[in-house]
């Protein structure tokens, strides 16, 4: 794996390794008026342990595999979670994220690439995936490469985020029936680093499966459908 993200720490210093101590507890409500407590703790070795995993699993840990488009797509995949980005006019059944990514890591601080630099909701400059292979060694295709790999960190705090969003979106979909099992499944994953990592990158790479524009003849395969398939308890669940 390259590893182009460890700089980081030097550019934001001791202050940033406080923050991105991702002690994330957040209070979602539910369509019955109930309110839940759901902490996700994520230390800064094992969000950073998360984040290269995801970089192996989505670009094979390569600076080259973070700016991709695949084959018989209509948009190009960026960044450790191969976020995706449509060209302008062009959208699809699968929700756009790099422009979310960009405006997160920019809140953060860190420098945009002059790529990205202008409308936080700016469209793919390539139309194409023909025009993206051909721009593969340019200075901007370069530039954006950099960024990626430089901000791996950052990548992975926005993924868990994400994570963290997902639990009410499912509880507003599931059937109220459903909702205590669900949240107590997500607990059950979310408190350790293993259990985080399995939701972050399967969120990542189906979905919270709220979407109905994401579902297969009409079923879902995201983070939700699998959740409310599970019926072990917190208390029989043995982490490590």
């Amino acid at each position: 794996m390259d590893k182009r993200d460890s700089s980081r720490e030097q550019r934001y210093g001791e202050n940033r390794r406080t923050r991105v101590l991702l002690s994330l507890a957040f209070v979602t409500s539910i369509c019955t008026g109930l309110q839940t407590l759901v902490a996700v703790t994520v230390s800064h070795s094992d969000a950073l342990r998360i984040g290269k995993r995801i970089w192996q699993n989505e670009c094979n840990g390569t600076i080259a595999g973070l700016t991709s488009w695949n084959e018989g797509e209509n948009f190009a995949s960026l960044g450790i979670g191969h976020f995706i980005w449509y060209p302008k006019d062009q959208r699809g059944p699968f929700e756009e994220s790099f422009p979310k990514l960009v405006s997160f890591i920019s809140g953060r601080g860190a420098k945009l690439p002059k790529l990205l630099s202008g409308d936080a909701e700016q469209p793919c400059p390539w139309n194409s995936r023909a025009e993206f292979l051909g721009a593969q060694h340019t200075a901007e295709m370069n530039q954006l490469r950099q960024f990626l790999a430089d901000t791996v960190d950052l990548q992975t705090e926005f993924l868990i985020a994400r994570l963290q969003s997902a639990l009410p979106k499912m509880l507003s979909e599931a059937a109220p029936s459903d909702r205590a099992n669900l949240e107590q499944q997500f607990e059950r994953m979310a408190r350790t680093p293993q259990g985080c990592y399995a939701l972050v990158d399967y969120v990542n790479f189906k979905g919270e499966g709220v979407l109905h524009t994401e579902r297969y003849h009409g079923q879902g395969w995201g983070l939700l459908q699998v959740l409310a398939g599970m019926h072990r308890s917190v208390n029989s669940y043995s982490g490590g």
